[in-house]
C-alpha cells in the first residue's frame, strides 16, 4: 500500500489518446488537486475537455515534464491499435511510468483467432472458430458446414458495428452480409466466423500492475444495442450493470489465468474478458485490453480507493486489493448525434449546450461522468467526434435500486437531441425473485460464482 505522504502528494498524468475517451477520469484527477494534460490526436475530438483540462499539441514534448516528477509522473494511454502497445513497452523500458496497455495486450484484443487459441491453451472452454482473410472462402465454409455464426474482424479498425450475431439456423444470413461487405473488405482483412453459443453475456476484468491483477476483479453486463429492447446498431456501449461483489470465483476460473502471461509482457492496465455463460460452462468471447467506454465510468462510484491512488499502486507491482463499495452500479450512456456514427461520416452540430441542474448534490455530481463535453463562453457544450456526451451512474445493494438512481439523475439532465436506452438492466431485474434480489442470474451461473 502507498504511504500516506504518497497518496496525498500532487501528482502528474498525461492522457495520451485519439478521441479522449477517459474525460471524466482526467477531470476527477484534476479535482483531487493533481495536474493533467492531454494530448488528443485526432483534430475532430479536440473540443473535449476544451477550457476545462490543458491541452498539448503533442504528447512528447510533455515526457520532460512527466520525467521531472519521478515516480509521481504517470501516462496513460487510452487506444489499442498498431505500434502503441509497443511504444508503452519502450517508454517503460526507459523508466516511464505508463498505465495502459502492452504490445501483448493490443495482439489479445485485435487478433481475435490468436487470442482464442491461447485461451484454449489455458484450459478455458472456446467456441470453434475459423479465420479466413477471403470472403469466398468463408462463404464456402459455411455452404459446407451450415450453422449459426458470429462474425468478427480482426484488427484496430473495426469498430464494435461491424461484427454480426447470426440467427439463421444455416448461416445464409452471415453469408448474406459477407456478400454484401464484400467490396469494402480490403485484400488481406482477416476475420472469424464462430459458433454461436447461447447463455448470458457477461464479463470480468481487473486491473494489472505488470506483476499481477490487483484485487478484487469485477463483473458487469453490457448493453450493446443502440435502442431499447436491444434493437439497433451494435454500438460500443449504451449502458452497463456491475458489481465487484462475489467474483472472486469466476475471476479465477477465467481471466486469472491469462496473468502469467501478461507478466512475461509486462503489460499495466485494465484488462476485461466478455463471455457468454451457460450450465456448460464458460465460454470466453473477446478481450479489451485497455480502460473501455464506459467502463471506467460505471466501476467508478464502486471504487473507495481514489483514482491516483489506483493508478500509482498499477505503476508499482506491489499486487495487492484496493478498496470497494459493496453492491451495484448501473451506468447509462447519454449520447447526441451523429452518434452511432462520426462527424467524419455524418455531418452533426457540434457545441450543443449542455444543461445541469444548479441544484444537483455534491453525490449527484459524483455519478455524471463527462464524455464528449468542453466549455465555450462560460458553458459546457457537447464536442468530439461521436457523440459519447456523457455517463450517468446510480449505485445500490441492488440492480433494480441503483437503475432507478441513475435514471432519477438522468432526467433531470437536458441536452438538445439526447437519446440513452431506457432499459438498462431491466433484463437482469426481470428474471429475479423479489424475495431474493439476484437470484435469477445467480443461479443461471450457480457454478461458476
Amino acid at each position: 500500500m502507498l504511504s500516506a505522504d504518497r497518496v496525498g502528494a500532487a501528482m502528474r498524468f498525461l492522457g495520451v489518446t485519439e478521441t479522449c475517451d477517459l474525460a471524466a477520469l482526467y477531470l476527477r484527477l484534476q479535482a483531487a488537486g493533481h495536474e493533467v494534460r492531454v494530448a488528443i490526436a485526432e483534430e475532430k475530438a479536440r473540443g473535449t475537455l476544451a477550457g476545462l483540462v490543458a491541452h498539448s499539441p503533442d504528447w512528447r514534448r510533455e515526457l520532460d515534464w512527466i520525467r521531472a516528477a519521478g515516480p509521481d509522473g504517470i501516462i496513460l494511454f487510452e487506444a489499442v491499435s498498431d505500434g502503441l502497445g509497443a511504444l508503452q513497452d519502450s517508454l517503460r523500458a526507459e523508466g516511464f511510468n505508463v498505465v495502459g496497455g502492452s504490445a501483448f495486450g493490443d495482439r489479445l484484443e485485435n487478433d481475435r483467432a490468436f487470442a482464442q487459441q491461447l485461451l484454449a491453451d489455458l484450459g478455458l472452454a472456446v467456441a470453434g472458430t475459423w479465420e479466413f482473410s477471403s470472403v469466398a472462402h468463408a462463404d464456402a465454409f459455411i455452404a459446407a458446414r451450415p450453422g449459426r455464426y458470429v462474425l468478427k474482424f480482426s484488427g484496430p479498425g473495426f469498430a464494435s458495428s461491424d461484427n454480426h450475431v447470426g440467427t439463421w439456423p444455416d448461416g445464409a444470413d452471415i453469408r448474406a452480409i459477407l456478400a454484401a461487405r464484400a467490396p469494402g473488405i480490403g485484400e488481406g482483412t482477416r476475420f472469424i466466423l464462430m459458433d454461436r453459443i447461447d447463455g448470458l453475456e457477461m464479463g470480468v476484468g481487473a486491473y494489472f500492475d505488470g506483476r499481477d491483477f490487483l484485487r478484487p476483479a469485477c463483473l458487469d453486463w453490457e448493453h450493446k444495442r443502440f435502442f431499447t429492447g436491444n434493437l439497433g446498431e451494435l454500438t460500443g456501449e449504451m449502458g452497463t450493470v456491475a458489481t465487484f461483489d462475489r467474483s472472486d470465483r469466476f475471476f479465477e476460473r477465467s481471466l486469472a489465468r491469462v496473468g502469467p502471461l501478461l507478466r512475461d509482457h509486462g503489460h499495466v492496465g485494465y484488462v476485461n474478458l466478455n463471455t457468454i455463460v451457460n450450465e456448460a460452462g464458460i465460454w470466453p468471447l473477446e478481450f479489451t485490453c485497455r480502460f473501455g467506454y464506459p467502463g471506467y465510468a460505471v466501476l467508478d462510484p464502486l471504487q473507495a480507493t481514489k483514482w491516483a491512488e489506483l493508478l500509482a499502486m498499477m505503476t508499482k507491482a506491489r499486487a495487492a486489493d484496493f478498496r470497494t463499495h459493496p453492491g451495484f452500479s448501473v451506468g447509462v450512456v447519454l449520447t447526441t448525434p451523429p452518434f452511432p456514427y462520426s462527424r467524419k461520416e455524418i455531418d452533426a452540430p457540434v457545441g450543443l449546450p449542455v444543461f445541469l441542474p444548479d441544484d444537483l448534490t455534491p453525490e449527484d455530481r459524483r455519478h455524471i461522468h463527462f464524455g464528449e463535453i468542453g466549455s465555450a463562453g462560460g458553458r459546457l457544450v457537447t464536442s468530439g467526434l461521436y457523440g459519447w456526451t456523457m455517463v450517468v451512474t446510480g449505485t445500490a445493494p441492488t440492480i433494480e435500486q441503483a437503475r432507478d438512481e441513475a435514471y432519477r439523475r438522468v432526467r433531470r439532465i437536458d441536452i438538445p437531441d439526447m437519446r440513452y436506452r431506457l432499459d438498462i438492466g431491466e433484463a437482469l431485474i426481470a428474471g429475479e425473485h423479489r424475495a431474493t434480489p439476484g437470484a435469477s442470474w445467480r443461479s443461471a451461473c450457480a457454478k461458476w460464482l
